[in-house]
């Protein structure tokens, strides 16, 4: 699923390119033209998100400009819709009223552009001197980006009223509890982020070596039933677990659920993309912003790991003396993760025992983003590449880095050493949680 050991030469590595390329746009068709109507796709659900109109093209115009001018040297297709398509140049919240292409006009563009990335594709030389092509980096930019979006889109759907449009897949993981609720990580320097993943982010580079003192992390991820524990006991109305500005965002908002929950009778409900249904108490707990993770943790007597902890137990192999792509090991292996949208929600507590890390923390890929308490910044030797907007703007103190995927991950768009940023009131994203401690 990517040419991370170098076997696949230039023919085969295009071939792969080739079939991810078809497989992100029939899961983008599928979240877009294929189950909604033409309202739905011009329509906007909240200010948070674009119309998903306006998304099935930009990842067409993203497409053109990085695989036909930068990458294939040919010339602009529709120049004129480049700024309607600049994520930087419009929020959100104008993008309606913005003279996008219809569902047709974005469904026929995106046609035409991918035809052409196809037919130029076998002409393009992977040039490791030239750091856009070495490796296929600049195509895998953009099945990552692509998946992305569809995660984003997924969002939406979540955000939208009325019937169900998804198909919602039962779960079929066995069932393994794990055997304790928190290990221990040694201290000790690890090797933190990557340099030679030849399709990771600018962010996530370069490797570097960070000594972390030793500390217990929880196994899994908080459950509803926990976090449900806290809301019961009252954390939402008591100050000293929140800090300043997350008591202020609470008393400012009313929230005292996590987001799309609501009371039914004696217990709670939540709404599922249009589905409402009881609130299941093994799942890991989604839809909490970072100030509700660290007040729990904080009435837990824990707190958030460091985003370097989390990708030490996540990534760190004592034994080997390295760090692994994934929990398990570098390859991607199916039935170790929920990831890829292979369900429409995170899945129970025990599920995925074979995606453990050496530590034997589980479900730290997939399943829900996992806040962390760390703040996004570059990593020592950080090299904006192959545009500033992607990473290098958003550093600062505003972002907190959210770690391992989740369920609508897909997973070409993450490793252990993938960084996702956020504001800390962000809640529409499917977001959760773990919590560590100092090690006695």
């Amino acid at each position: 699923m990517s040419p991370l050991d170098g076997s696949l030469d230039e023919h085969a590595l295009k071939e792969l390119i080739a079939r991810e390329l078809g497989g992100v746009r029939d899961r983008s068709l599928g979240l877009t033209t294929e189950v909604l109507e033409e309202s739905e796709l011009t329509g906007q659900v909240s200010p948070l998100m674009s119309p998903l109109v306006w998304d099935l093209a930009h990842v067409g115009n993203y497409e053109e400009l990085w695989l036909l001018r930068a990458a294939a040297g040919i010339d602009p297709m529709r120049p004129e819709i480049d700024g309607l398509y600049d994520a930087f140049e419009h929020p959100r919240s104008e993008r309606p009223s913005l003279p996008l292409l219809s569902p047709g006009e974005a469904g026929e563009y995106v046609s035409t552009v991918r035809n052409k990335v196809l037919d130029s594709l076998s002409r393009v030389r992977f040039d490791e001197e030239n750091p856009l092509t070495a490796g296929g980096f600049v195509y895998g930019m953009v099945v990552q980006h692509e998946h992305q979006h569809d995660e984003t889109m997924l969002a939406t759907h979540q955000l939208r009223k009325g019937a169900p449009a998804l198909l919602d897949p039962p779960a079929t993981s066995p069932i393994d509890p794990a055997p304790a609720a928190e290990v221990l990580v040694e201290a000790g320097p690890f090797e933190m982020g990557t340099s030679d993943d030849p399709w990771a982010y600018d962010n996530e580079r370069r490797r570097h070596t960070v000594d972390v003192p030793a500390f217990r992390i929880d196994t899994e991820p908080v459950s509803n039933a926990a976090y449900q524990a806290f809301m019961e006991a009252g954390g939402y109305d008591e100050p000293r677990w929140w800090t300043p500005e997350g008591w202020e965002w609470t008393r400012s908002t009313g929230k005292r659920s996590p987001a799309f929950w609501s009371r039914e009778g004696a217990g709670w409900v939540r709404r599922r993309f249009g589905r409402v249904e009881p609130v299941p108490p093994a799942e890991p707990v989604q839809h909490v912003c970072w100030y509700e993770a660290d007040a729990y943790a904080r009435w837990a007597g824990k707190r958030l790991p460091t985003e370097a902890e989390w990708e030490k137990a996540a990534a760190w192999d004592p034994v080997l003396g390295r760090s692994r792509r994934y929990p398990w090991g570098d390859s991607y292996e199916e039935g170790r993760a929920n990831l890829g949208q292979r369900l429409l929600r995170p899945s129970e507590a025990g599920t995925y025992a074979p995606g453990a890390s050496a530590y034997g923390v589980r479900r730290m890929i997939g399943d829900v983003w996992e806040w962390t308490s760390s703040n996004f910044h570059a990593f020592p030797g950080f090299r904006s590449f192959p545009y500033k907007e992607y990473s290098e703007v958003f550093f600062g103190d505003d972002y907190k880095v959210l770690k391992g995927g989740s369920w609508a991950t897909h997973p070409l768009a993450v490793r252990n050493t993938f960084r996702n940023w956020d504001y800390p009131i962000r809640r529409q994203i499917f977001t959760g949680f773990r919590c560590a401690r100092d090690a006695a």
